[in-house]
This record gives structure tokens, C-alpha cells and sequence, in this order.
């Protein structure tokens, strides 16, 4: 009896050399046939290609955790395409003929078949659009609109277009009314506030017991692709012992539904919140899957508004959701293109440093920082105020130069494409875009990380203390941070409070700090030039 041939084989079947007039190319972030792409193909005819290319994996330090959600999302999107009735020619990662490039791979498929035109959706990074961009003077390239999102970037330019600043706020107002959630006959936000935010910072008081959230098995598929990934980038971050993430539409509709009944109710409240062992706690988990598109923003919002008028769940809870999937998530997109290319650029703080080595290792005696990078390790994964209040607090009152910091979120986690981390960690955590995303940067001391988790009480650092050997880091940088921007704080209206308490220490106090956080930053091997001193 001869073994049973591997499904995923299936994505190695020769499509033919037939002449095709058109190639239409699937990115690892476009598992959809909702794309306008797909009204202009001829099914029988026309041919998709898919490409593992290495360059993908390699141009950030991508964890392994990411490496397999994209792959394995990738090969099960083209098995369905291929059972559909598609012609998909699928290159592997280990296809001797790989050429590692996107590029390559467009011209070699396209010679092979003949093809004169490729068709694309509109990529997610300015990276990807130049490489495409560039094959015109070979090719005839046809890009298309990126339908999945509620907002085009020349709608959102039109709105950002003259103002001063651009406040999420007022753009999420606008989508509010433009889609008709939660609001009224007559117009107006439901229960009268446009925001409830303020309902939504508690911490737990004690050990939260959140449902478990739906982690389905790996199958064949994925495990192939976990042992390809652990063979070819054997350096890479992270690890796979537990990977666990929904990589088909099937699973990721059933991750969607597990959120809503489960989770949904609780997750308003406690959003903010932190606590040691408990990565998941009342989170969606779904931001991979949106972001690969296996799930439509749409459809996300309206269970949520369907289970808010059918189960009367908690306003704050539904409207924290919904504002992260109609607002920040289509503001930020829009920035990323309203930007342009040379927004990776920024760095208004002047800040140099280099990332120390425990973002790489969670080898740290913080608690809070080895309790939030751990599970990026692990999992590719840590909730929003992990990441703009631990690891993004850190690097930015560290003076960690904002693109080392960029890269390791595109590179570490799941749900990462360069549109959403880039203005997220160099905009919003680090304060790089002099304000376009935030008015006022987010540095904390560690007096919050202990209001919002248990952390600190499993920490060797006093988080009352700022100066001393067992100084909490957070506080000792903190401060350092301040005085190292005053000048450019002085011209910030939100930060005139905080800059006060600047200007009532003594010249030795700031000196005190200075000279802390300079021996800081050696002790926990954070090279490079400073900022600006």
C-alpha cells in the first residue's frame, strides 16, 4: 500500500505552460476572493500566483511564529482556490527554482506562460508597491483598490487633507456616522457619548479567569510548514512548541464567534489591564486574522452590534471593540499612505539607541518587560497595552532609535504588516512622527504598570523609587526622558503639567538622573549613541 500523498502536494500540480494573458498576483496578507482582482480573471484561463519568497521573511527579523501564520494561511487559501476550480501556480519556499524575490518570480511565472499584465491588489507596505511599481517597464501592472478596508487613502486624504493634526476622534465620529453604528434615528451616539473610554482602564483587583480562547491544533499543513521554517531559519525569533493560530477562513469565522460569545462582555472593562501567566485574558485575538483577511472588518463589527442589541452586552465593552476596527485600525492605515515612504524615516526625538537583547530573549529581571515579551516569543503575540505601554514605554524613554523598534513588531508578531505596526510603534509608542499620531507621547513611569497588573509585585524593583540600584528602570528613564526633551516638550501643550515637575528639580537632581540613566543603559546593554542629551 503506498502512503497517502500530502495535501499540501497538491500545490506543486503543474498548471501547464498554455499561454495566459494575465497572472494574478495573492500576497500573503490578501487570503480573499472578495478583491475586485477576482471579477476581472478568467477563471479557466488566467493564473494566480503565490509566492514563499525568503526575502519576506528575512528583510525584518521575522519570529517563526509569524513565518508559519502567513505560510500555512497562505497554503490553505490556495488549496481552496485550487479545489474552486483556479489554476494556482504556488511556489514553495524550498522550490529549487525559487528566486527568493517577488519580482523575480512575477517575471519568471510571466515568461513561462507568456502573460503581458499582472493584476494586484494593493499591497500593504510602500516596500511592496515599489517592487511591483518598478516591473511596469517589463509587465503591464494593474493595481486595484484594497476593497477589505472601509476607508480608500484618497478618501482618508481628503479628510486629512488641511488640517492641523489628525485626531483619530474626529475621523472615528465621521465613520460612525458615515456607517450608522451605534447611533440613533436622530443622529446621535448612542447613550449620548461618542467614547467610553473612560470605562474601560480597571485593572484587576485579582487573578482573572477568562474563558479559553479558540486555539485549534495545527493540521498536516501547518505542521509542514512549522518543520520548514524550524529547517530553513533555524536563528529565527520565537519559538513553536505551542503554535496554535487559526489559519483558514473556516477556523478564523470559529475564533470570530468564540470572541463574541465569550469574551465580548468582559473585554470593555479590563482592555488595559495586565496580569502575570494570563497573555489572553478578554481579548479578540483576531487582528492576524483581519489583517491576513480571512475575516472582512465588516462582518466583525456587525456580530459585534448584533450581539450588543440581542444580548444588551455592556456599551463600553461594544464600542471599545467596534472604535478599534472602524476608527484606530482605518486611521492608521490612512496615515501609513497619507505619510508616504518617507514616514520610516522620522525620528523627531532624535533618539539612537540600540534595542537591548532581552527583546529577543524576555532574559530580564523587569517583570513587566519578561511578562510581555514572553508571549511574543511564544506566541507572536501580546495585547495593545503590552505593546505601547511595556515594550513601547521602554524603548521610548530608553531613547531606543524608533525603526529598531518598528522592525521587531513587523518582525515579531502575527498580526503584523507594515501599514498598521509602522505608524503604530514609530507614530503612536515612540512619538518619532512629532506628533501625527499622538499629541503627546506616551511615556509613563512605573507607577502605571503597577495601577494596571500584578507585575510588580513579582519584581526585584521598587516602582516608588527613581534613582538607585533598585530603582524601577521605568521610573529612573522616565524622568531621564523628560529632562532629556525639554526643549522640545516646552512647546507641547499636553505635556505643560507633567514638564512642570521638570522645572522644580534642582540641577543636582537632574543631574542625579542623568548620570542613572546612563548607567542603566550600559548595565542593560543598550549601545549606540543616546538621544539627544
Amino acid at each position: 500500500m503506498t502512503a497517502a500523498r500530502p495535501q499540501s502536494a497538491q500545490l506543486s500540480a503543474d498548471v501547464g505552460r498554455s499561454k495566459s494573458d494575465r497572472l494574478l498576483i495573492i500576497l500573503g496578507d490578501q487570503l480573499t476572493t472578495t478583491a475586485p482582482t477576482f471579477d476581472r480573471i478568467d477563471k479557466g484561463r488566467d493564473i494566480i500566483l503565490m509566492c514563499e519568497v525568503e526575502e519576506e521573511a528575512t528583510h525584518v527579523a521575522s519570529s517563526k511564529q509569524r513565518t508559519v501564520m502567513f505560510l500555512s494561511a497562505m497554503r490553505h487559501f490556495a488549496l481552496d482556490l485550487i479545489k474552486s476550480g483556479h489554476r494556482v501556480r504556488y511556489i514553495k519556499l524550498d522550490d529549487p527554482h525559487n528566486t527568493h524575490s517577488l519580482a523575480s518570480e512575477a517575471k519568471r511565472t510571466a515568461k513561462q506562460h507568456n502573460a503581458t499584465s499582472i493584476l494586484l491588489t494593493y499591497p500593504g507596505e510602500h516596500r511592496v508597491l515599489a517592487t511591483f511599481e518598478d516591473l511596469e517597464s517589463d509587465l503591464e501592472v494593474e493595481i486595484f483598490p484594497d476593497t477589505h478596508f472601509l476607508v480608500q487613502p484618497e478618501q482618508f486624504n481628503e479628510w486629512a487633507d488641511g488640517r492641523k493634526s489628525l485626531v483619530m476622534e474626529y475621523f472615528y465620529r465621521e465613520q460612525r456616522r458615515a456607517l450608522g453604528v451605534l447611533m440613533t434615528k436622530q443622529g446621535k451616539p448612542v447613550s449620548g457619548a461618542w467614547n467610553l473610554d473612560k470605562e474601560n482602564r480597571q485593572s484587576f483587583k485579582r487573578a482573572p479567569n477568562p474563558p479559553e480562547p479558540y486555539r485549534p491544533e495545527p493540521d498536516d499543513i501547518t505542521r509542514e510548514v512549522m518543520a520548514l521554517v524550524e529547517r530553513r531559519f533555524p536563528d529565527a525569533p520565537g519559538r513553536l512548541a505551542d503554535f496554535r493560530w487559526p489559519v483558514t477562513r473556516r477556523q478564523a469565522l470559529h475564533a470570530l464567534r468564540s470572541f463574541i460569545s465569550d469574551r465580548l462582555e468582559r473585554f470593555g472593562a479590563h482592555q488595559d489591564a495586565m496580569w502575570t501567566e494570563q497573555p489572553w485574558l478578554y481579548h479578540s485575538h483576531i487582528s492576524p486574522l483581519i489583517n491576513l483577511k480571512l475575516l472582512d472588518p465588516r462582518e466583525v463589527y456587525a456580530a459585534a452590534i448584533e450581539a450588543y442589541e440581542e444580548r444588551s452586552l455592556p456599551l463600553n465593552s461594544v464600542e471599545g471593540f467596534v472604535r478599534q476596527i472602524i476608527g484606530w485600525r482605518e486611521f492608521i492605515r490612512g496615515v501609513y499612505w497619507h505619510q508616504g515612504p518617507e514616514y520610516a524615516d522620522r525620528n523627531a526625538l532624535d533618539q539612537h539607541a540600540t534595542l537591548p537583547d532581552c527583546y529577543w530573549t524576555a532574559d530580564t529581571d523587569m517583570a513587566c518587560m519578561h511578562h510581555a515579551i514572553t508571549p511574543v516569543l511564544d506566541h507572536g503575540y501580546s495585547h495593545h497595552i503590552q505593546r505601547l505601554m511595556v515594550t513601547g514605554n521602554f524603548a521610548l524613554i530608553a531613547g531606543i532609535h524608533p525603526r529598531a523598534i518598528s522592525d521587531w513588531y513587523l518582525g515579531m508578531f502575527v498580526d503584523a504588516v507594515d501599514w498598521v505596526t509602522l505608524p503604530n510603534t514609530l507614530g503612536m509608542a515612540m512619538h518619532a512622527d512629532g506628533g501625527i499620531v499622538g499629541t503627546k507621547p506616551y511615556a509613563a513611569s512605573g507607577k502605571y504598570i503597577k495601577r494596571m497588573s500584578n507585575y510588580c509585585e513579582h519584581c526585584r524593583y521598587d516602582p516608588e523609587k527613581r534613582t538607585g540600584e533598585d530603582a524601577c528602570p521605568f521610573n529612573t528613564f522616565y524622568w531621564d526622558f523628560l529632562i532629556r526633551n525639554q526643549h522640545p516638550f516646552s512647546k507641547n501643550q499636553r505635556m505643560t503639567m507633567i514638564m512642570k515637575n521638570v522645572e522644580r528639580m534642582t540641577k543636582s537632581q537632574q543631574t542625579e538622573i542623568t548620570h542613572e540613566g546612563r548607567k542603566l543603559r550600559e548595565r542593560l546593554g543598550i549601545g549606540g549613541v543616546e538621544a539627544r542629551s
